[in-house]
C-alpha cells in the first residue's frame, strides 16, 4: 500500500542549503525530493565502490585520481 518514508535531518552549511534549493528550483523539484534522489543514487554508487575513500578517488567519466 504505497511507500513507506522516513524523515532525516542533516546539518550543512548555510551557503550549501542556499545552493542546494536554488538548484532543486533549476530542476523544477522540491529540495526534499531532489535530495532523495540524489541521496539513493549515491548509495547505490557507494555500493558499488565498496567504501567512501573507494568513491572518493572516482569522478565521473574520468579515470580514478592517483593517490598521492
Amino acid at each position: 500500500m504505497g511507500e513507506w518514508k522516513t524523515q532525516m535531518s542533516l546539518r550543512v552549511s548555510q551557503q550549501f542549503r542556499e545552493d542546494w534549493e536554488k538548484w532543486a528550483a533549476k530542476e523544477r523539484r522540491v529540495p526534499g525530493t531532489m535530495g532523495c534522489i540524489v541521496l539513493e543514487w549515491a548509495f547505490e554508487q557507494l555500493k558499488i565502490a565498496g567504501s567512501v575513500t573507494n568513491l572518493l578517488t572516482y569522478t565521473l567519466g574520468k579515470k580514478p585520481v592517483p593517490k598521492p
